[in-house]
């Protein structure tokens, strides 16, 4: 399996403080991977260790399944924390700036970018002036001069109107499906990030207490009716001749999780009841995915 990003036991110590502690983090190729966690869970500084802006205490990572970070770093883009932009300036002058300091001779570059992150229009309008969402579209385009493979986010819909939110999440996706490039994106916005993420992780208090893919997150909110009996095969005879039901699964012995019907949860119950099947408890489960993930965060 290719994995862009793999850490081992990363760890991050200031003082006496794990702020990051032994993560095993799993981005895939063509992820947009979301990172999950309250402010003050380590977000930022296991970004940080990944672009190499801080030294872990403890632990390995690997990019682009090599160990040779400081080549591999040269294939990522980041925006973490604030956009190192110019506020007197223009976008137009902002980018020139980095296309110059890259040597990056094609003048051509700055007005291509400037249309694919929607700036073409702003002129001379001085990023001062300029909208959240606008600032760090600017601080995206700057991230993506190297035409990196790997996309590092952190916090990038932090403070914005639902409109900019729109205009950051359709620019990502344009960039996942259009360029292929996998992205590590950090929020605490988690309604937002299931619009995005293909897979997620849980950071808590410093550490990764859950992966899974946006396909097991849907598993695990799905709601359904939740049956404990005393014989599943019979419950599952009845469930499908006298009801039929056939969008059930028997995840364990003894329960079962019918997934729909759900308005019927009584009538379901009664017919199990009055087919020779004890029903030992019945309640409908599942969560939206805010609360799911709010449970997770220890909320």
């Amino acid at each position: 399996m290719d994995y862009i990003l793999k850490t081992e036991n990363l760890t991050k110590i200031y003082g006496k403080t794990k702020v990051v502690n032994a993560v095993n983090m799993h981005v895939k190729k063509g992820d947009i991977y979301g990172f999950i966690g309250k402010n003050g869970a380590g977000k930022t500084t296991f970004m940080r260790m990944v672009t190499g802006l801080a030294a872990p205490s403890e632990g390995e990572l690997e990019l682009f399944g090599k160990k040779d970070l400081e080549k591999q770093r040269k294939r990522i883009g980041s925006l973490i924390e604030n956009p190192g932009i110019y506020p007197s300036m223009t976008a137009r002058e902002n980018l020139e700036v980095v296309r110059r300091s890259l040597g990056i001779t094609d003048k051509n570059a700055v007005d291509d970018m400037l249309k694919f992150v929607g700036l073409s229009d702003t002129d001379k309008k001085k990023v001062k002036n300029f909208s959240m969402g606008m600032k760090q579209r600017l601080g995206i385009a700057i991230a993506l001069f190297r035409n990196p493979d790997f996309l590092v986010l952190d916090e990038p819909i932090n403070g914005l109107d639902p409109a900019g939110i729109k205009e950051i999440r359709d620019l990502l996706l344009k960039l996942n499906k259009e360029k292929n490039i996998t992205i590590l994106i950090s929020s605490h916005i988690l309604g937002e990030l299931s619009k995005l993420a293909t897979r997620y992780g849980i950071i808590r208090d410093g550490s990764l207490i859950e992966e899974f893919s946006a396909e097991e997150l849907n598993e695990k909110c799905r709601r359904c009716q939740k049956v404990f009996v005393d014989n599943a095969d019979l419950a599952v005879t009845i469930l499908e001749d006298k009801l039929q039901i056939t969008e059930y699964d028997v995840p364990e012995q003894g329960v079962i999780r019918i997934f729909s019907h759900l308005e019927q949860s009584g009538k379901i119950n009664q017919e199990l009841v009055l087919g020779g099947v004890e029903v030992k408890e019945s309640y409908i489960a599942g969560q939206d995915l805010e609360a799911y993930f709010m449970d997770l965060l220890g909320e």
